[in-house]
């Protein structure tokens, strides 16, 4: 009929398989996709979508508690450090709190010392990645081929030394 609204991609997508998804679903970002994607969307219904935050608490440890991995120190996922970071934080305390004994205080306050310029410096370097996302596609491009090996080492050849 001439007076019905368009339809929207996602609900011609999930026509045949579901019910069309609500106004601003998440869902419609992928509605033109082929096979097997239109069949997963359906799916999809109850996923969760938020913002991606970055988390940066001043201290990380309070009266005998710890905080570690993206509690701590959330960050975009740019880098995929998130589960490297949180493995390097559970080892880093464990052996500090190995040799520890009753008194915890100074192995927290230590783990917070030793953790925080490596914390610090992967969130920066997601900071520059982010930026670099919204330059235009050009120069975005053309700077990762010339340069993108010796970007990569930058970003990544630091995260080889022990923590």
């Amino acid at each position: 009929m001439r007076g019905d609204p368009p339809q929207r991609p996602a609900a011609r997508a999930a026509g045949r398989d579901g019910p069309a998804s609500p106004a601003g679903d998440w869902r419609e970002l992928f509605a033109g996709f082929a096979e097997p994607v239109p069949s997963l969307l359906t799916h999809g219904a109850d996923a969760h979508r938020s913002r991606i935050e970055e988390v940066v608490e001043a201290g990380w440890t309070t009266a005998g508690v710890v905080v570690i991995g993206d509690a701590a120190h959330a960050s975009s996922p740019n880098m995929a450090q998130g589960a490297a970071m949180a493995l390097e934080d559970a080892l880093i305390l464990a052996d500090l709190l190995a040799d520890a004994g009753r008194d915890v205080a100074p192995a927290l306050a230590s783990f917070d010392a030793r953790r925080r310029s490596r914390v610090s410096w992967v969130q920066q370097q997601t900071h520059r990645r982010d930026r670099t996302r919204s330059l235009p596609g050009v120069i975005r491009n053309l700077t990762l081929r010339l340069a993108g090996g010796r970007i990569f080492e930058s970003n990544y050849g630091p995260l080889h030394a022990r923590p």
